[in-house]
């Protein structure tokens, strides 16, 4: 089976300190099919205690030094000092008990372990709702490709994106990164040798794979001279839109049409 590297739930609740097993969303039967992933690692606690988070950080500080790959996506967004890193990085940096327990209590709301120990202290007994309402947040979109070497040199190579890990051996999955912008490879059969992609459905519909944005209309001009000066093949240059934005879009390996967009003014 195939499991998906990047999804995995802890219910704190029953959690006794083993590994729970991998989740999956849009599943057919046995294996994983479709986009739909768990992109975050997802702690559920209703009624917080402080042995139950205790384990919690402990199981986190083991995930960090197993480099197990979904446990960086949550140090990178809680933990400020890690914001700008790839997950090979995090799991590659001086990642302490007491950062793990910092993690927890930023979790629950709190700047500090400390702190959070105060919090419960004071609230003997106190019960947390458990959320009346899921709340989505990230979204990443997965790429169909024939080759995960190929299309990860070319990620590297021409659009200044990072591996952030590859799974499988040989590689059947592998995620990219560059800024805030993730990318799921994800290698799939060619039928008869031919393109992953319809190349003539996609590019007459002009099917999009992807859709990645800048800040400034300076940087998206900064950006497409970046991927000309690469040797970018470019499915569409450079262009103001009717809606005042400005857009281009590059093709990669596959076929595979990347949306590159940003204000026009």
């Amino acid at each position: 089976m195939a499991y998906d590297p990047a999804a995995l739930v802890i219910d704190s609740r029953r959690y006794s300190g083993r590994y729970c097993k991998p989740a999956h969303v849009g599943c057919i039967g046995a294996r994983p099919k479709g986009n739909a992933r768990l992109p975050e690692l997802i702690v559920e606690a209703c009624m917080p205690n402080l042995e139950n988070l205790k384990k919690q950080a402990k199981l986190l500080l083991r995930w960090h030094r197993e480099r197990y790959h979904p446990v960086a996506a949550q140090i990178r967004r809680l933990m400020p000092r890690f914001t700008n890193l790839p997950d090979s990085e995090i799991l590659l940096a001086n990642f302490k008990l007491r950062d793990a327990q910092e993690m927890i209590a930023r979790q629950h709301g709190f700047g500090s372990w400390s702190a959070l120990k105060a919090g419960l202290s004071t609230a003997p007994g106190k019960r947390e709702s458990p959320p009346c309402k899921a709340t989505i947040v990230d979204a990443q979109p997965q790429l169909f490709v024939a080759d995960i070497k190929r299309s990860c040199e070319f990620f590297r190579g021409k659009l200044g994106f990072s591996l952030l890990f590859s799974y499988g051996d040989p590689p059947y999955y592998a995620q990219v990164g560059r800024d805030h912008a993730r990318l799921n490879l994800r290698r799939v059969e060619r039928c008869a040798g031919g393109p992953v992609v319809d190349l003539t459905v996609g590019d007459r519909e002009e099917l999009l794979s992807a859709s990645m944005t800048v800040g400034t209309a300076d940087e998206i001009k900064l950006l497409f001279a970046e991927f000309q000066a690469a040797g970018v093949s470019f499915h569409q240059k450079l262009k103001k839109q009717p809606w005042g934005a400005k857009n281009f879009v590059v093709k990669d390996p596959d076929g595979n049409l990347l949306l590159f967009a940003g204000p026009g003014n």
